[in-house]
Order: structure tokens, then C-alpha cells, then sequence
């Protein structure tokens, strides 16, 4: 293909990529909107607007809430792949995930709760699939892929910078269900941007996988309404034992139990990647690059996310949030990161085509990424030290903090998507980014944990363990740049042959 017959209407890339880039603008402004005020929400006295739970209790629901939202992206990559085709999945989850958003904004605790799982369940039809989507808007071997992902990771930034400045404020000065409620709305929006776009799409991701035979179409629905049967009657289980009083369904319960399913699907879907599924040996190699990408993904969101529980503690309770005499909720920060992609992502998208075949491997990046991780909370390490006398510190420190934060986000995150769709065999690429969105769950859910620590270990402590942690991560991954290589290249090698 000559460079004439390229699409190059947004900024040079693909048409499609517009109507992507606005509907997770407004699909993160809704996530980040709801996450900015929802442990706030949860900690703050009814007479205020909250549900009064105690903190630790918090912490608990809002890891598991995040790491169901991207737990969920693994059978949302395969209802698209198998059923729907990554357009309608999208459609349909923006739907859902607008419905739950309202519905947090109802006055009820009941509803709260319902709330969040609809928007899991929505969050997983959408967010591996409009991934998807974009990596099948360019041909194989297009240069611009890695270029569209930094993009389209910026429209995902401009969502998440303005989410917590409107809901935050919202929320925090006028009611914390009408924060919700804007996110919501954000979704709605959304969702009309995705449908009157679909057409700039073209075939990208508008059809299910054609199965082999008319019997393997079968066995995949059969196994879908199996699925299905089998979720309900779990739910119908655990509701009956709750109800009825033989076994009370506690949070830590709910935690625990998250974290052994999370383990489990994780353990079994690289078994079955490794020693099932048919795979040829070009595959098999590439699938231990994502399986390496896989872990250094979920170490460094361990650490990143720390920004909606400790680091968010942090700011409310050690932080001076005062600016030229404006007194700001501490939710404002949740903005800093998104602000600083805007600023930086063109930049880093700028970066990988100027180096071109010279650009770090995505291993190196991923442990680039790591060693920004750790400068970050090596500079909580010290604020926390200065918090420890009760001043309240400069908000300097947290602004430094996620600076460098971001800079880690940018050498992993689009990075690590557009290696998914690189990598990832075409049978199973809704999977493959589900895949990717597990690994965010991992990181989410060890996030959480190590968030419960807060309370137990002074701030100093937490940030030091964090700081080493993603340290050793990174010189784990320096050591493996040149074998991850040369397995990658021996595959994309064999790809070619076959």
C-alpha cells in the first residue's frame, strides 16, 4: 500500500480513529469521574451525603471494583470475538456501563452496589473491544500503529483530566450521587458519539470470528449460554446462603474470594496458552512475550494505582490543598496524571517514530517504566518523612510524584496495547487484549491490598516497600530485554515463513 492510499483524515491517521478517540474520552470521564469521589462517597457520614463505612471497609469494595472492571474484560473480549464483533460490543457496553452509572446516583445503598456491577459488566464489553478496534484500523505492518495508540491514549487523558475537576467538585461541594449522576451523562455521550461513527469504522471489528464450522458456531453459543447459566446460579447460591443466614457474605469474604478467582483465571489461561489452543510455535512465542509483558503490566499498576487509595489519603489528610488562597478538594489531583499525558503523550508518540527500528524494545520500556515508578514513590518516601512531624507538606510533592508516574504510563501503557494487537493471533484477539485488561486487574487488585496496609503502617513504610518493589521489577526486566528479543524474533520470523 502507497503512502497515497493511506487514511489519513484525523491528524494523518485513519477517520475511525476520531470516533474512537471521543468515545473513550467520554467512556474515561465517566470512569475517572466516579473513581476521583467514590471512596470519599463511601467514608463520608450520611448526613453528609455517604454511606458512613468504616475505611478499611472502603478500600476493600473499591479494589474490588476496580479489579472486577478489567477481570471482566476477559469474557468481554470473547463474547466480541465469538458473538458480537468488537462494534456492537462497544455499543452495548456504553449502554450498560450509563445505566449503572445512574443508577449510583439513586438514593440507595442497594442501588449503589447494583450500580457497580452493571458498570462492570458494561466496562468489560467495552474496554478490551474499543482497543481492538483500533489496532484493526491500520494494515499489518502500518507504522502509524504505535503513533494512533499514543492518540488515542490521549483522548482517554482529556476525559480522565476534566472527570475528576467536574465530578470531583460536584460531588465533594454539592452532592456526591450527583457526581455520579454527570458521570453518567459523560456515558450517554459517549455512546451517541460511538453510534453516529460506526460508520467510519468501516469492517473494523463488525463481525464475530467466523467459526471453522457450522458445529464449532454451535459449541460457542452452547458454551456461552452454559456460561451464563453457570454465573447465575453462583450469584442465586451466594444470595441464598447470605439470606437465609447459614453463611453470612461479608466484604473480606467478597475480597478474598475475588483475589482466588483472579488467581485461578490467570493461572489457567496461561496454562492454556502455553500447553492448549493448537497453537503453532510462532504463536507459542509470541505468546511468552505477552506473557512477560503480562507480569511487568501488573507489577507496575500495583504501584500506579496507589493514586485512588493511599496516594489519594495522602493528599486529604498530609497535603496543604490550598492555591493562591483556593482551598481545592483533594480529588483534584486524580486529574494530574491525565493533564500531564495530554502535555507529554504527543511528545512520547513523537519519540517512537522519529527513533524508529532504533527505539527501545517494548520489554525495555516496560522496565524504563518501572524505574519511573520508583522514583515517584521514592519522593512520597521523603514528604511522608517531612509529614511525619504534622506539617502539612507542600502539594509540590505529589505533583513531582505523578509527573513521574505518567512517564511510566506512557513507556507501558500504549505501548502495551499495540503489542497485544501486534502479538496476539488473529483467532483470539479480543482475548489476547482481554488479556492485557487481566493484567490491569492483577494490578488493581494487589493496588488494594497493599492500600489496606495504610492504616497499619505509616506512610513512610508503605511508599519505601512500593519503591523497592518496582525497583528489583525493573532490573528483573532490564535482564530480560535481550532473550525476550530474540523470542520475539524468531516468532515474527516463523509468522512470516508460515
Amino acid at each position: 500500500m502507497t503512502r497515497e492510499d493511506l487514511d489519513t483524515r484525523f491528524f494523518g491517521h485513519p477517520a475511525g480513529l476520531s470516533t474512537l478517540f471521543f468515545t473513550e474520552l467520554w467512556e474515561r470521564f465517566g470512569y475517572y469521574g466516579m473513581r476521583a469521589i467514590l471512596v470519599l462517597f463511601m467514608t463520608a457520614a450520611a448526613s453528609a451525603g455517604g454511606l458512613g463505612l468504616d475505611p478499611s471497609r472502603a478500600y476493600a469494595i473499591y479494589g474490588l471494583y476496580t479489579a472486577s472492571v478489567y477481570m471482566a474484560s476477559l469474557p468481554g473480549g470473547w463474547i466480541a470475538d465469538r458473538l458480537l464483533g468488537q462494534q456492537r460490543s462497544v455499543l452495548s457496553g456504553g449502554i450498560l456501563i450509563a445505566a449503572g452509572y445512574l443508577t449510583l446516583a439513586l438514593p440507595s445503598e442497594a442501588a449503589f452496589y447494583a450500580g457497580l456491577a452493571v458498570v462492570v459488566a458494561g466496562t468489560g464489553l467495552l474496554k478490551p473491544n474499543i482497543s481492538t478496534i483500533v489496532g484493526q484500523i491500520y494494515s499489518p505492518g502500518d507504522p502509524r500503529r504505535d503513533s494512533g495508540f499514543s492518540i488515542f491514549y490521549m483522548g482517554i487523558n482529556l476525559g480522565a483530566t476534566l472527570a475528576p475537576l467536574a465530578c470531583g467538585w460536584v460531588g465533594e461541594r454539592i452532592h456526591y450521587r450527583l457526581g455520579f449522576g454527570l458521570a453518567g451523562l459523560g456515558m450517554l455521550v459517549g455512546v451517541l458519539t460511538f453510534w453516529r461513527g460506526m460508520a467510519r469504522l468501516g469492517g473494523a471489528g463488525a463481525r464475530p470470528v467466523q467459526p471453522p464450522t457450522p458445529e464449532a458456531g454451535l459449541a460457542w453459543r452452547r458454551n456461552f449460554r452454559h456460561a451464563v447459566v453457570g454465573v447465575f446460579c453462583i450469584l442465586a447460591a451466594i444470595l441464598l446462603l447470605h439470606f437465609s443466614g447459614i453463611y453470612r457474605i461479608s466484604i473480606e469474604f467478597l475480597v478474598n474470594s475475588a483475589g482466588a478467582v483472579l488467581a485461578l483465571t490467570t493461572l489457567g489461561l496461561f496454562a492454556w496458552m502455553f500447553f492448549g489452543g493448537g497453537w503453532t510455535p510462532a504463536e507459542r512465542r509470541r505468546l511468552a512475550v505477552i506473557a512477560v509483558l503480562f507480569c511487568g503490566s501488573s507489577l507496575f499498576w500495583a504501584a500506579f494505582e496507589q493514586a485512588g487509595s493511599s496516594l489519594n489519603l495522602f493528599a486529604k489528610n498530609h497535603t496543604n490543598n490550598v492555591l493562591f488562597g483556593f482551598a481545592f478538594p483533594a480529588s483534584w489531583y486524580q486529574s494530574l496524571n491525565a493533564a500531564f499525558i495530554i502535555c507529554f503523550a504527543a511528545v512520547f508518540a513523537w519519540l517512537w517514530i522519529r527513533l524508529g527500528d532504533r527505539q527501545p524494545s517494548s520489554v525495555a520500556k516496560f522496565a524504563l517504566a518501572m524505574v519511573c515508578a520508583s522514583a515517584g514513590f521514592f519522593l512520597m518516601m521523603e514528604a511522608s518523612r517531612r509529614a511525619a512531624s504534622g506539617v502539612l507538606v507542600s502539594p509540590l510533592w505529589l505533583v513531582g510524584t505523578y509527573l513521574l508516574h505518567t512517564f511510566g504510563e506512557l513507556l507501558l501503557s500504549p505501548v502495551g496495547l499495540s503489542a497485544m494487537t501486534r502479538l496476539a493471533p488473529a483467532r483470539v484477539a479480543g482475548l489476547m487484549m482481554g488479556v492485557w485488561f487481566l493484567s490491569l486487574s492483577m494490578g488493581n487488585y494487589l493496588a488494594g491490598r497493599l492500600a489496606s496496609f495504610y492504616g497499619h503502617l505509616p506512610p513512610f513504610e508503605l511508599f519505601r516497600t512500593l519503591a523497592l518493589l518496582t525497583l528489583g521489577a525493573a532490573a528483573v526486566l532490564f535482564l530480560l530485554v535481550r532473550p525476550v528479543g530474540r523470542l520475539s524474533a524468531a516468532g515474527a520470523a516463523e509468522q512470516r515463513e508460515s
